[in-house]
């Protein structure tokens, strides 16, 4: 049995849909997060005017993070049911970072180092294939933009400035810091994923370590 100093201590501390996305969106991903529902549910359970959660549903569907999941039948007319799209759902888990660094390390138990990272280049060769074809109509400079929003889908957060003849683009981060700082092969995978869809080489040259921060060479 839960205690009342438990029930107290758990109710306090903050959801993640609250942390992410502020506190009214962040109730409402809550709920959604639970099953789809109407504006006149969201309203109800959040004391809040229909209008007031349609403009809160508006960002969060501008944001990718909600999507129309269907009808309920209603009185007049059937009302709309939203619900978190996947991109949400990866958002909110905890469970991508340590996953990864587990399955990292148990290819490391198994694999030498340039086995590891010949796995690791291949998984940028698939993360590129299903953007490669758009890539390659455009001149380099709007590859280049192209990519940086590509790794902002990814959680990074990049710029890109011209150097004597190439490209650097510089992180605010790294997507994958958790993992980077015990496995810096995971750098090429980055790396490899930058030279299939800008179609130029590309040379890492990321700071690693318990802050890690991304940095790629790229050759005009």
């Amino acid at each position: 049995m839960i205690s009342d100093t438990e029930t107290t201590a758990e109710t306090a501390m903050p959801h993640p849909s609250t942390e992410l996305f502020g506190e009214t969106r962040g109730e409402i991903v809550r709920l959604l997060r639970a099953q789809p529902r109407t504006v006149n549910d969201l309203a109800a359970a959040l004391q809040l005017t229909d209008n007031a959660i349609r403009a809160h549903l508006a960002e969060l569907q501008n944001a990718g993070l909600i999507t129309q999941s269907g009808e309920r039948p209603g009185t007049r007319k059937p009302h709309s049911l939203y619900a978190l799209t996947p991109k949400a759902q990866e958002l909110l888990s905890g469970l991508y970072a340590p996953v990864l660094k587990t399955l990292l390390e148990l290819l490391k138990e198994g694999h030498s180092p340039a086995q590891v990272e010949t796995l690791v280049k291949n998984i940028g060769h698939r993360l590129a294939e299903p953007h490669a074809a758009e890539f390659a109509r455009r001149p380099l400079d709007r590859r280049i933009d192209q990519a940086l929003q590509l790794l902002g889908t990814f959680g990074g957060s990049a710029t890109a400035e011209k150097n004597k003849g190439s490209w650097v683009i510089q992180g605010q981060g790294c997507p994958l810091a958790s993992a980077v700082s015990a496995n810096p092969q995971v750098c090429a995978l980055l790396q490899t994923l930058l030279a299939d869809l800008l179609g130029r080489p590309v040379r890492e040259q990321c700071t690693k370590g318990a802050s890690p921060h991304c940095c790629f060479a790229v050759t005009d």
